[in-house]
């Protein structure tokens, strides 16, 4: 059974930072892509960030780029985001992602999987 476990999720101030943790099982990690959404209140989910299946390649939503990192470890099946500067427009439920291609950061059709979500607060 495949489970992406997120955590790190929580509240925070304006300007700090907080690190997200997807944690995988049930499948071989490292022939996955992971990318990571987030949706807001009354908003559709969006993507955020990508990471090839050796995290050499990592792509970014313009909303994020420049604050947001995205890194993987497959020695521990484990998918980070390091969220920085945090906003109050970044409040959201977090979720990772799962998927055989970069064509994720694109087409959410193209997430094979996908975690439950972790909350993340941003007060002003």
């Amino acid at each position: 059974q495949v489970q992406l476990l997120e955590s790190g999720g929580g509240l925070v101030q304006a300007g700090y930072s907080l690190r997200l943790s997807c944690e995988v099982s049930g499948l071989t990690f490292s022939d996955f892509v992971m990318g990571w959404f987030r949706q807001a209140p009354g908003k559709e989910r969006e993507f955020l960030a990508a990471s090839s299946w050796t995290g050499a390649v990592t792509y970014y939503s313009d909303s994020v780029k420049g604050r947001f990192f995205i890194s993987r470890d497959n020695g521990k099946n484990t998918v980070y985001l390091q969220m920085d500067n945090l906003r109050s427009g970044d409040t959201a439920v977090y979720t990772c992602a799962a998927g055989r291609s970069l064509a994720l950061r694109t087409s959410q059709a193209d997430v094979e999987y996908w975690g439950e979500g972790t909350r993340v607060t941003v007060s002003s």
